[in-house]
């Protein structure tokens, strides 16, 4: 605030910095004005004053050689008294033809004289014409700006009021389906030119007591899945009595999308309007929960396709990882394969070796049990000719038949084995 002191009574008044802005230009206005005015009847007087001196200066040149001449003249004229009367005639003559050229020339310089003043003069009114024509140009222009502005004025007022109501004519769940349906349209504008192959739609599955506002997936031709995003859009009136915050809901928000089985979590957010820390952009919030960001809602489309972007440049390293994932099956195919005749020809074993065990152990008890012996052996001899069978009957070929994997193993050792 500024103080200004009135100079007659003292009163000290108090202004803001736009009224003492606004009196200051006043006085700078008058001053500047007051000032031409004064440098324009200054510049007259001096012009006026400099032609007088001129015309005084040639006049009293005149009368200088006027009264030099008349020396002259009469100092001729006493020294020819003597001579005769056509000589003074003549000399008379002289006179009267010096007097009429000297009162041409007088005539002239004033004219002269007159000319330059009504030049000055019509100078002087040319630019007090231009001034005031400067003056009434400025004035329009204030004038026009300030019905500009007070246009402005009455449209944003207008706006203003018109968002006003529109908001309170709104419900609290209005207010929240009209965000989620701005960011609906908004993907929809560009789906079939910048997302043909992705889903986004509504989150209906409550299963698990709690649902997102919308999922977004996108997967490859070949089914690999490139990003999948859960949003949730939150929204309040302004007028609500208890505000909330975004981190209200970064918790339901997670455990969404991990119930959903999605990348990453994003929260539109109208809410805090007034944080400079939400109001910058996107703001990554993966410090307290994995791949999490809230943005506004502006930034709803940029935030997809940036995820993207950064999501297909992994897409191939997602292939490669479900190749290795699949070799890996096809060596643990291999691998039980071995085990598994393992166990069968350990089994086979087992049983000759028991069986054979009985039989001597009865050969030992009793040549009456010989018979019994006899079925033994004849049982063991059985268990190992299968388990012979089984060992000759087992080849690589038949351990890769079903095995790429290993077959193309193989088949790399086997190329590269130097022959003897």
């Amino acid at each position: 605030m500024q103080e200004i002191r009135c100079p007659h009574c003292g009163e000290v008044f108090q202004v803001d910095e736009a009224g003492y802005a606004a009196i200051v230009k006043q006085v700078r206005d008058r001053e500047f004005t007051r000032e031409i005015e004064s440098r324009e009847q200054t510049a007259v007087r001096l012009a006026v004053s400099r032609v007088e001196q001129e015309k005084d200066q040639e006049l009293n040149e005149l009368h200088a050689r006027l009264q030099a001449l008349t020396q002259e003249h009469k100092a001729d004229l006493e020294r020819a008294q003597l001579k005769s009367q056509l000589d003074a005639q003549k000399e008379r003559q002289t006179i009267g033809q010096l007097e009429a050229a000297l009162k041409t020339e007088r005539e002239r310089t004033e004219q002269a004289v007159r000319l330059a003043v009504q030049e000055q003069q019509l100078t002087i009114r040319k630019l007090e014409s231009d001034l005031q024509h400067e003056r009434d140009d400025r004035v329009n222009r204030e004038h026009l700006m300030r019905e500009q502005h007070r246009s402005e004025l009455a449209l944003k007022d207008e706006q203003i009021a018109q968002y006003r109501d529109f908001k309170a004519r709104q419900s609290t769940k209005m207010i929240g389906e009209s965000l989620e349906q701005h960011c609906k349209d908004e993907f929809d504008k560009i789906r079939m030119t910048a997302f043909p192959n992705a889903y986004f739609d509504k989150d209906n599955d409550a299963r698990t007591g709690s649902k997102g506002d919308f999922i977004f997936r996108e997967s490859a031709e070949d089914g690999t899945e490139i990003l999948s995003i859960m949003f949730e859009m939150k929204n309040e009136m302004d007028t609500t009595a208890t505000k909330h915050k975004n981190e209200d809901f970064f918790r339901e928000l997670d455990k969404d999308r991990r119930e959903k089985n999605c990348e990453y979590a994003v929260l539109v957010t109208l809410l805090e309007a007034d944080s400079e820390l939400y109001n910058t952009g996107i703001v990554d919030v993966s410090y307290k929960y994995e791949k999490m960001y809230v943005i506004r809602p502006q930034f709803f489309i940029p935030m997809i396709t940036l995820l993207r972007n950064a999501a297909m440049n992994a897409v191939q390293a997602r292939r490669e990882l479900s190749l290795i994932r699949e070799q890996n099956i096809d060596i643990t195919h291999f691998e039980e394969a071995i085990t598994d005749f393992k166990d069968k020809f350990s089994y086979n074993y087992q049983q000759a070796s028991r069986r054979f065990s009985e039989a001597i152990d009865e050969i030992d008890k009793s040549i009456a049990h010989l018979q019994k012996i006899k079925d033994a052996l004849t049982a063991s001899d059985r268990q190992l000719r299968l388990a012979n069978d089984k060992a000759e009957d087992l080849s690589i070929k038949k351990l890769t038949k079903n095995n790429p994997t290993m077959r193309r193993k193989f088949e790399e050792l086997k190329e590269n084995t130097p022959e003897e």
